[in-house]
Order: structure tokens, then C-alpha cells, then sequence
């Protein structure tokens, strides 16, 4: 599908974007002083992974983002929809010239340990993230963010050092949670978490369960619950088998296989996510180097058997603006127009390749469940071409910990996106983006076109410079893009009040009843 096709559409999201973000919000609010919170018993969740670290700044590990959304919260939340919601802001607003975004704070609110929340804490988790030394997963996010003024403790003003009006979807992201100014300074972040979400954090048994409590104090609604009880299950099979034998009341599944299998009786919640399937590629290592190699791999894949074949057709080809809402461009940027494996055999030769050659890739285990099996399409369509996959399925905070150091020839896992193209590659494919070790793919046109989508207020220009981003990422070819999948969770039908998002946010179980 070529980029023309789907232009409306990419205008379209972002579009979405800009009025999520840069218009005064919709004035909603969670709480309510006359709802009393309700006991009503604990939760028992099961998935197949666990967290990797207690730090919400510095997770990337889709099972430790879930949690760490329950623990803390943000200056501003996503609905169902992708729109833009107060959070611990419950107002926004830019100054005329876009250089300054205020943010009145909610009162009354209080972190777990009982000090109360105000702007002396935004300015530090900001600054926190700002700061090179965290290592912050989404600092490139901020970077507009020149100085954080306090002016009294229910307002934080953001000086900004150009207009940016993808903040408020930035400041949605649970890497950008609200820690305590204290436990900044005590260096307790990593250890002890203390948020101001709707669970406190209990008891972590690493590798088995992660108990979360009610916090009673609670500036929204809920929760309605005693607590979570998170539990570890391996073997996405064991989940549904737990499910059906009533031992938990939710299911994180990944693998769609397992999904097809749910059957009568359970709730399965199916949302098109945000997010994308790639196989990850280092530049830097072996025929990789060559622009050639990885566009001849590019070429190689035919996506929609990968979708059928691993993932029972639960899925949708895609280009690297990967979203529910885009019918993304496949292959505008590619020397092919289509899978084209004898294309692929002749950019080898030009490379000096024509044997073919091996290389190793690495493999999530957990809640991506599918990625061995995308893994095992990829090893048969890639033979065919002579280039030789070694599969290494690894735990996921092993997977993390070598994806983070870019120690893989190339690697397989989901990943997610936002709603703003901004936000979801500039991380890695600019020159101050804080993942772009991972990525290896920076130039000063990128960077360029990068600026020029960050300033730009228009949709259909935004659209014409995120088309000419997506076409410099396929020619060059760093991942091949493969696939747009769905997020699924399977619910007891006595549970009510769950809402799904593309995302596979776990935020609703705030407002979760049994029964």
C-alpha cells in the first residue's frame, strides 16, 4: 500500500494528536468526596512475566510499565479513545506564543507514605528525567522542557525552549509518573516505590507474585477492590487453564493461539493495539552493516504469511507508523514494492553475500508469547535467501537488559507506540535520542525533519513530514516493520468496570468490582 493510500489518514491521528494536546481539556474528574470506596475482596491477575525493576522512570518491560501505572500517577492520563485527561493536573494551558504550558494540580492528593503532592514534586520529577545521569527511558520526550517554575504549590510552569505541543500526550506516559521530592533526594526511588495511584506497593516475591493494596486514599473514585494479587504463570496455556478452573479473575495473554482457545464462559477483551511488531537489526554488527543486507532481509519478508502462520491472522501488516488508525505503508522507501525474495538474492550478491549468512537473534519470552513463533516464520521465509537465524527465546529481563545494551545481532518483540509519531521514534532515530543506541540510525535530516514535526501545529504538514521520516527509515532499513497486532485480557464474567485500551493500559483495575 503506498503512502498516498493511507495520507488521510496519517493526517487524521495526528490531527487527533494536536487536539488532544494542544486544546484546553474536557473538564472531567475521577474523584467524587460523596462515593465511598467499597471492599470487595482481592483480585487475582495472572500474566507470564514479571517487573524488572521498581524505578518508573527508567521501565520498558511492558509487565513493569503495567504495574508501576497502578503505583504512581501522571500529570495527565489517556481515555480509551487516545485522548488527552486530567490526571494529577486537572487543568493545562499554553501561553499565546507556545513558550510556557501551565499546569494547575490537582489538591487534596497524597503519595503512599502519607506527604502530600504539589509542585515542589513535579519540578523534581521533571528535573529527574531531564537529568542525564537517570537515564530517564523517555528524556528525549521532555527535552523542550528548559526550566520547571513553582510559583505556589498547586501550579508548575513549564518554561519551554521552543513551542512544543506534544508535551501533554508526553507527560501521559507512566515513565513520566510522579515521584516524591523526598524520595528523589533519598535515593529511594528503585527500592521503595511511593506513588500517589490507586495501589500501594506489597509484597514482591521476584519471579512468582507482586501483591499490590487499596490505598484508601485514593483521590479517585475507587478502587473497589482489596488489592491485586499479580502472579507469574509461565505458560500462557496455564493462564487460561487458571481461568477457567476460576483461580484468577484476569488474564494477560499475548499469544493469540491461546486467545482462539478461550472459549464460552470467560470475557475476552480484543482491542487493535498501539503498538508495533519489528525484527530489530544492529547496524553495527557482521553484513549488517550494509544498507544492502538489511533492505535485502526487508524485502525477504512476506508479512501477512507471518501474521497468518504466527499469529492466526491476528494481525495486520504494517510500515513503521504502526496504529489502529493508520493503513501504514508497507514498502514506499524500499527498493521492493512487494515481498521479493529474488530481489532480496541479488542485493545479497551486490553486497558481497551471495552464500547467504548467519546470524543470531534474540527472542522475547513472557507476555509477548508470539515472538518465538514470529521467529520460526521469519527462520523458514529467511532460508530461502541464505540468511540463517539462530532463535535464543530469553526471559524478559534478560531480553531487556541486552536490547537496552544493543547486544543482539537482531531481536523480536512487540513495542509500543503513542499516539504521536513524535513521540514514539524520536527517542531512537535522532541524534539526542536516548535510545538511539539501540536503534544506530541518526543524520542530520532526520534530526531536521524530526524539529520540523515537533514545531509544526498543522496536521496535513505534520502528515508530509512524518511520510518523508517513514520513507528515510525503510531505505535505510534499521528493523524491518512487520505487523500491528491486538492486546487481549480475559475476565472472569463477574468482573465489570474493566475498559481496554490499545494500549494494554491495566489503569481500569482502579475501578474494577468483582461480582
Amino acid at each position: 500500500m503506498r503512502f498516498t493510500a493511507r495520507f488521510g489518514s496519517l493526517a487524521a491521528l495526528l490531527a487527533l494528536a494536536l487536539t488532544a494536546s494542544a486544546c484546553a481539556p474536557p473538564q472531567e474528574d475521577r474523584s467524587s468526596a460523596d462515593d465511598e470506596k467499597s471492599s470487595g475482596g482481592r483480585l487475582a491477575i495472572a500474566r507470564s512475566g514479571d517487573i524488572d525493576n521498581l524505578d518508573p522512570h527508567l521501565a520498558t518491560a511492558f509487565q513493569t510499565l503495567e504495574a508501576m501505572e497502578l503505583v504512581y500517577d501522571t500529570l495527565l492520563e489517556l481515555d480509551p479513545s487516545q485522548q488527552v485527561q486530567p490526571g494529577l493536573a486537572t487543568k493545562w494551558e499554553y501561553s499565546e506564543d507556545g513558550k510556557t504550558l501551565t499546569l494547575t494540580l490537582r489538591e487534596g492528593v497524597k503519595f503512599h507514605d502519607g506527604d502530600p503532592f504539589d509542585s515542589a514534586d513535579v519540578k523534581a520529577s521533571i528535573d529527574r528525567i531531564l537529568d542525564e545521569k537517570t537515564a530517564a527511558v523517555v528524556r528525549t520526550n521532555l527535552l523542550s522542557i528548559a526550566e520547571v517554575q513553582t510559583p505556589d504549590p498547586q501550579t508548575a510552569v513549564l518554561i519551554l525552549s521552543e513551542s512544543d505541543g506534544t508535551l501533554p500526550a508526553a507527560l501521559t506516559s507512566t515513565n513520566t509518573a510522579m515521584i516524591s521530592d523526598a524520595a528523589i533526594t533519598a535515593g529511594t526511588v528503585g527500592n521503595k516505590p511511593n506513588g500517589t495511584g490507586p495501589f500501594t506497593f506489597g509484597k514482591w516475591a521476584q519471579g512468582q507474585s507482586l501483591a499490590l493494596e487499596a490505598n484508601k486514599d485514593y483521590w479517585g473514585d475507587g478502587p473497589f477492590v482489596d488489592g491485586l494479587d499479580i502472579r507469574v504463570v509461565p505458560e500462557e496455556s496455564s493462564i487460561l487453564a487458571g481461568l477457567r478452573a476460576k483461580e484468577y479473575q484476569v488474564g494477560i495473554i499475548g499469544d493469540p493461539a491461546i486467545i482462539q482457545q478461550a472459549g464460552d464462559g470467560l470475557k475476552v477483551e480484543r482491542t487493535p493495539e498501539l503498538g508495533y511488531f519489528p525484527l530489530f537489526m544492529n547496524s553495527e554488527r557482521g553484513p549488517l552493516k550494509d544498507k544492502r543486507v538489511r533492505q535485502a532481509i526487508a524485502c525477504a519478508v512476506d508479512r501477512q504469511e507471518i501474521v497468518d502462520a504466527a499469529v492466526f491472522g491476528e494481525g495486520k501488516p504494517t510500515g513503521p507508523f504502526a496504529s489502529p488508525t493508520i493503513d501504514a505503508g508497507v514498502f514506499d522507501g524500499l527498493p521492493c514494492t512487494q515481498t521479493d525474495p529474488a530481489l532480496a538474492k541479488k542485493l545479497l550478491a551486490d553486497a558481497g553475500y551471495a552464500d547467504g549468512f548467519a546470524i543470531e537473534t534474540i527472542a522475547i519470552q513472557g507476555e509477548n508469547g508470539a515472538a518465538v513463533n514470529v521467529g520460526q516464520s521469519l527462520q523458514a521465509q529467511l532460508e530461502s535467501i541464505g540468511v540463517r537465524m539462530k532463535l535464543v527465546p530469553l526471559e524478559t529481563n534478560v531480553y531487556v537488559k541486552r536490547w537496552l545494551a544493543a547486544d543482539f545481532d537482531s531481536a523480536l518483540s512487540g513495542n509500543g507506540a503513542s499516539v504521536d509519531p513524535q513521540i514514539t521514534y524520536a527517542k531512537y532515530f535522532t541524534t539526542a535520542g536516548n535510545f538511539q543506541n539501540v536503534a544506530k540510525l541518526s543524520s542530520e535530516r532526520l534530526d531536521q525533519l524530526f524539529a520540523e514535526g515537533k514545531a509544526t501545529t498543522d496536521p496535513e504538514q505534520r502528515a508530509e513530514i512524518y511520510a518523508e521520516i517513514s520513507k528515510l527509515l525503510l531505505d535505510e532499513s534499521p528493523w524491518v516493520w512487520l505487523f500491528s497486532g491486538f492486546k487481549y485480557q480475559v475476565l472472569q464474567p463477574d468482573i465489570s468496570g474493566f475498559v481496554p485500551t490499545p494500549t494494554g493500559s491495566l489503569k481500569s483495575l482502579r475501578d474494577v468490582r468483582i461480582g
